[in-house]
C-alpha cells in the first residue's frame, strides 16, 4: 500500500474512532417528521458530548429520548428553550414574540396550528419536527427536561452525506 493510501486510511480510522468515542451511532428508525432536513433510515452520529460545556440551543437537530416512554429516541429541533416565551398562530411560530425563521419547513410540511402563549420554564425545551402535519412533538406531549437530550446530531452519513441545518 502506498503512504498516500496509508495517510487515508489512518485519517478515516481516526474519524471513526473519534465518532465512537465523541458521538453515538443511530438510525431513524422511521417516519418523516423531519423531513426534509432528515429523512426515513438515515443513520446519524450524535455528538454526546455537544452539552457537556454548553446548553443546548434554538435551532439544534438533537436525539432525545421520548418522555411518554424513554426506551424510544426521537430527533427534533429545539425551537424554544428556558426562558422564551412561544406561541404558535395559524402555524407559525413565535419566539420571544419575533416570527421564527424556519426555512427548513417545506411547504407541504406546514401545519396550521394554534398554541397560546407559554413561558418555557429554566432547563425545560419546546421540540417540533421540520415536517410540522406530521410530526408528533411538544405540541403533543409537552416540554422536554434537559436530561432527557441526548446529544445534538452533528453529522448524516448514510444513505447520504452532509450537517443537518
Amino acid at each position: 500500500m502506498t503512504r498516500a493510501r496509508w495517510i487515508v486510511v489512518a485519517v478515516a480510522a481516526g474519524c471513526l474512532l473519534l465518532a465512537v468515542i465523541v458521538g453515538q451511532v443511530f438510525q431513524v428508525a422511521q417516519g418523516q417528521s423531519m423531513a426534509p432536513t432528515l429523512d426515513n433510515q438515515d443513520r446519524l452520529i450524535v455528538n454526546r458530548l455537544a452539552y457537556a460545556m454548553s446548553s443546548p440551543q434554538r435551532g439544534d437537530v438533537v436525539m432525545l429520548r421520548y418522555p411518554r416512554d424513554q426506551r424510544k429516541m426521537f430527533v427534533k429541533r429545539i425551537i424554544a428553550v428556558g426562558g422564551d416565551s412561544l406561541r404558535i398562530e395559524d402555524g407559525r411560530v413565535y419566539v420571544n414574540d419575533w416570527l421564527l425563521e424556519d426555512g427548513y419547513v417545506a411547504v407541504s410540511g406546514r401545519s396550521h396550528d394554534n398554541l397560546g402563549t407559554q413561558v418555557i420554564p429554566a432547563e425545560h425545551y419546546f421540540l417540533m419536527g421540520d415536517r410540522r402535519n406530521n410530526s408528533s412533538d411538544s405540541r403533543h406531549w409537552g416540554l422536554v427536561k434537559e436530561d432527557l437530550i441526548l446529544g445534538r446530531v452533528s453529522l448524516r452519513f448514510w444513505p447520504s452525506f452532509g450537517t443537518p441545518q
